[in-house]
């Protein structure tokens, strides 16, 4: 048997794909698309450019050829969904399905009636296309209360460019009226008359409702000839040069046609029992992937099989990073041990993956057996691997061991790793049910901390999210929606170990997801820029169907918003990849009748830049939703984007799944 350790098989890679940014009670999200109905008994498999519904031939060591997937309807117009029902149900259509409209004005904005003499001016009624006023509340079409909405005017005591819906601080006071003065006796003193005081009242209520239709346009709208978002413009509203991303220019070009085709797909293997394959690196020369006790390397275009690395067990995990000279590491099952039930993911691996060779294979003892890991990573020249009970590091010429801390009296241990720029250990000390966690920066010759930041009391599921500039997350005292959601942000100088500053990150308004096997693996999120970008949640948008969303950032140095608030379009919602330089890399969820997108927003002028658009058929559309539950192996290299699943089974689906996807541009 090869279940994951320290944890159940996760939600979604036996099970129909969930929409991004929903809520369940097992992830937090819901399908994405609706599962296709039963085809026609007469009808023929459909056919799809690149692969899809066409039988796929095997590739080595994979078996039987993969039988084309049966579609109902063909590749036509979707099926729309039956009158009454709504979004995000069991068994229901998903977001992005056409659904009941609103009650939102029928035609323009009528002026208001005038006030009664003698009373002050009222604004436009609130509702869909209409401002609320300063501090109340907008009308929510699923029930209950809602905060102001997305690109509405922003609550008083905003800063200009604030999104209204993430101010760390709330208004105090009451809200502000609007009140005409004028002379009590209303003819004399110069005073206005009631009949002036009816005309001013309508004006500025024209002018209100045209201004905020301004604002709207400007903050959450999109350009009627542009709905997808691809290009929001950039530049100084004053006619100067737009402003530059802090880290500079990105290596991710636009193409002359970002319009994607199928590159190949790789058929899921066949098991009896649930079983990890995770692990997926991207290079200019070769796409490598965990498969069942193997990693594979494919050509990045046409996906032919280059090599292939035979392992003791089924891969656990693998480094994020690639080292300049394509090395990555990867830790997997080891023989089983006398005793045991099952094989413990014991073992830790650097792989050549230009030449497609293990370079070394190594573990830690622990006692009468070997310590049981779950991630692994890379910093300069040492490899970090950790588990539950403990970690240590090699040297990554060799595989000499470094350094392995053993538990103290009083039960510390570093139970993960953050690599890259910095080597960062996540520590921790005492019983589990009130731990102590401390973040250390480490020296990589001997695992020495530099410096130490302690977490607050009663921390939980702690992740870092970059080692340099030093950012970590956590649920503080089981905040939040989720008990097991990330509730807030430490930045952290990894220097001294003080702190920088600290966000709330409701998990109801703000969508991160972290791995609670690997402290350095969560999704959804990009530091760069000096700041850390963040999807908010899925909301509706301005058109009568689909959802969209928006990202937003907060400084690393004051903890609080910024201006940034960069829109999805209609009916698409979007998370962050990684960043490219001072650019965000995002992926792009499709509405029901699209494929996904890859942009680029440059991370100064706020431009996006569309940089790969998938097809639209509804074969390839339903196994793109199969890959993306949680972004953990969507990679983006070259303009070239490869899909990968981390976790297989026996169990029957609706849709065909694969085990690595691979898009690339058409022309």
């Amino acid at each position: 048997m090869t279940q994951p350790p320290n944890q159940p098989p996760q939600n979604g890679e036996g099970a129909p794909p969930p929409s991004p940014f929903s809520k369940s009670q097992e992830s937090g999200q819901n399908p994405q698309a609706p599962a296709p109905a039963p085809a026609p008994q007469d009808a023929p498999p459909p056919t799809v450019a690149g692969g899809f519904g066409a039988p796929t031939p095997p590739a080595p060591g994979f078996g039987a050829p993969t039988p084309p997937p049966t579609v109902a309807g063909g590749f036509g117009a979707p099926t729309p969904p039956p009158p009454g029902q709504q979004p995000g149900q069991l068994g229901q259509p998903a977001y992005g399905y056409p659904q009941a409209p609103g009650q939102p004005p029928q035609g323009a904005p009528a002026t208001p009636p005038p006030p009664a003499p003698g009373q002050p001016p009222q604004g436009p009624p609130v509702g869909y296309g209409y401002p609320g006023q300063p501090g109340q509340a907008q009308p929510n079409p699923y029930g209950g209360q809602q905060q102001p909405g997305y690109g509405y005017p922003g609550q008083p005591g905003q800063q200009p460019g604030q999104p209204a819906s993430y101010s760390m601080h709330p208004p105090q006071g009451p809200a502000p009226q609007t009140v005409v003065q004028g002379n009590s006796t209303g003819n004399s003193g110069g005073g206005l008359t009631n009949q002036m005081k009816i005309i001013i009242a309508a004006v500025l209520a024209v002018v209100l409702i045209v201004g905020v239709g301004v604002v709207i346009k400007a903050t959450g709208g999109d350009d009627p000839k542009d709905v997808a978002g691809n290009s929001t413009g950039g530049g100084d509203p004053k006619g100067g040069d737009a402003p530059k991303a802090p880290d500079g220019a990105g290596k991710e070009m636009a193409p002359p046609v970002a319009t994607a085709k199928v590159g190949f797909q790789v058929p899921l293997p066949v098991v009896k029992e649930i079983t990890t394959v995770k692990g997926a690196w991207a290079t200019d020369t070769v796409y490598a992937k965990s498969a069942v006790n193997s990693v594979i390397g494919y050509d990045p275009l046409n996906g032919t099989e280059k090599w292939k690395i035979p392992l003791d067990g089924s891969p656990c995990g693998g480094s994020l990073q690639v080292t300049p000279d394509n090395k990555a590491a990867i830790v997997f099952e080891g023989k089983k041990q006398p005793g045991a039930k099952v094989a413990d993911c014991s073992e830790v691996g650097l792989i050549d993956l230009n030449a497609g060779k293990l370079l070394w294979q190594k573990s830690f003892p622990n006692g009468d057996r070997k310590m049981r890991l779950s991630m692994v990573t890379i910093s300069g020249n040492t490899v970090a691997a950790a588990g539950y009970s403990g970690g240590g590091a090699f040297a990554l010429a060799d595989g000499k061991e470094l350094w392995s801390p053993k538990p103290t009296a009083d039960q510390c241990k570093d139970i993960g790793y953050a690599g890259g720029e910095n080597l960062i250990a996540v520590r921790e000390c005492g019983d589990y049910d009130n731990p102590q966690i401390t973040i250390q920066n480490v020296k990589q010759a001997d695992g020495a901390p530099t410096s130490s930041y302690k977490m607050p009391a009663n921390s939980k599921y702690v992740s870092v999210l970059s080692t340099k500039p030093l950012l970590v997350g956590a649920n503080v005292g089981e905040s939040g929606e989720y008990k097991t959601k990330m509730s807030h942000l430490f930045s952290v100088d990894e220097k001294t170990g003080k702190l920088r500053a600290q966000m709330s990150v409701d998990s109801s308004k703000f969508t991160i997801d972290c791995d609670s096997d690997n402290v350095a693996a969560c999704t959804r999120v990009a530091v760069g820029n000096g700041r850390v970008y963040l999807s908010t949640a899925e909301h509706r948008g301005q058109a009568e169907t689909g959802r969209t969303n928006e990202i937003v950032s907060f400084d690393l140095a004051t903890g609080k918003p910024t201006s940034d608030n960069f829109s999805s379009g209609e009916r698409y919602t979007m998370a962050p990849l990684r960043m490219d330089g001072g650019n965000l890399i995002v992926y792009k969820f499709p509405p029901y009748d699209k494929g996904g997108q890859i942009a680029s927003i440059d991370g100064g002028s706020g431009k996006q830049t569309l940089l790969l658009d998938n097809p639209a058929d509804r074969a390839v559309r339903d196994a793109e939703q199969t890959m993306t539950l949680k972004l953990g192996e969507v990679r983006f290299h070259k303009g070239r984007l490869y899909m990968g699943t981390q976790l297989i089974s026996d169990s029957s689906s609706t849709y065909k799944k694969y085990l690595a996807l691979a898009f690339v541009p058409a022309k």
